[in-house]
């Protein structure tokens, strides 16, 4: 049975409403939750950039939701600080986190000063900071000298159960070099022909039987043009390629370019529509594709609509 979880928005909500957001959707039967975890937002419109990791400990207290995020270890976060970190949430709540870790976007790594390396070297540092995390989690003291350098690091307060490591994945090229180390997958909604080339190559890699989860983004609102209008607003810098989403490094360079993003370029990438059976039929679709989870992030700023038309319409179908 697939579990479909709500997506807090770090870039468009102050931390205050998210809190109350995912009471609401807890309310509304969604069974977990996720979040963005950066440190700008795409665009000035946007708004807002809350520190992930302090929300993170607010939310697991408030709901009884697990929770997740995508983060970069590696530039602007140390890996033995973010280890440190999901210990921290995983002894107090046992059982309820996880993370998704990537190469990461340089709109949020480039702030450290430090160069903005190219993606195979983001690649390895990836693995190492990873590889970094599970040794202290496991206990050891570590040391280590390569693209990140950590020098006789031990971690104290450790969970009975270190939280779930999952590759963040869009192409089939790194689903499949994740699907060796990574203990699951999560990626984003795309065409199904493109989607299925990404679960195949990640299983390929060695990520047969392990969890994959799905973030879907939708915008519902009363009508189709209101739902259209508040998607381009909220959500146009987002449709871009994704070389072009890791290496901008501001805001009003992704302003720039989402100038030339038309309604129709939303199509694959975000669910429009104000006829809920329209995403209750996408997503069973996905769910049929073996995704254990499926987190839906509704775009717009129309949150409270969103929650009480899926916790009364869509959650009840599917579930």
């Amino acid at each position: 049975m697939t579990i479909f979880g709500y997506h807090a928005s770090h870039e468009q909500f102050a931390p205050s409403e998210l809190v109350r957001y995912v009471r609401l959707g807890e309310e509304a039967g969604f069974g977990a939750a996720m979040c963005s975890d950066h440190f700008m937002p795409w665009s000035d419109a946007q708004g807002q950039s809350g520190f992930a990791w302090s929300w993170l400990g607010a939310a697991l207290q408030a709901t009884s939701l697990s929770y997740g995020m995508v983060t970069a270890p590696g530039q602007r976060y140390h890996p033995a600080i973010l280890a440190q970190a999901a210990a921290t949430l995983a002894e107090m709540f046992p059982g309820r986190l996880w993370m998704s870790v990537g190469s990461g976007e340089a709109i949020n790594e480039h702030i450290t000063g430090d160069p903005w390396p190219v993606k195979h070297v983001r690649n390895d540092r990836l693995k190492e900071s990873v590889e970094v995390m599970r040794a202290l989690w496991a206990g050891e003291t570590v040391d280590h000298h390569g693209y990140v350098r950590v020098q006789e690091a031990r971690l104290y307060t450790r969970p009975e159960q270190p939280p779930a490591v999952l590759i963040a994945a869009i192409s089939p090229q790194t689903a499949e070099w994740g699907g060796v180390w990574a203990d699951g997958l999560m990626t984003v909604a795309q065409p199904p022909e493109t989607l299925r080339q990404v679960i195949d190559a990640f299983r390929r890699g060695g990520g047969g039987g392990k969890p994959m989860y799905l973030q879907v983004k939708v915008s519902y609102a009363e009508s189709d043009e209101i739902a259209l209008a508040g998607a381009m607003e909220q959500w146009g810098t987002n449709v871009l390629t994704s070389r072009l989403l890791a290496d901008l490094p501001m805001p009003a360079h992704y302003e720039d370019i989402a100038h030339y993003v038309r309604p129709a370029d939303l199509e694959g990438a975000v669910l429009v529509s104000a006829d809920l059976d329209r995403h209750i039929e996408c997503l069973r679709g996905y769910a049929s594709m073996g995704f254990e989870r499926i987190y839906i992030h509704n775009v717009n700023r129309g949150q409270e609509r969103f929650i009480d038309a899926y916790g009364q319409a869509v959650l009840p179908a599917l579930g």
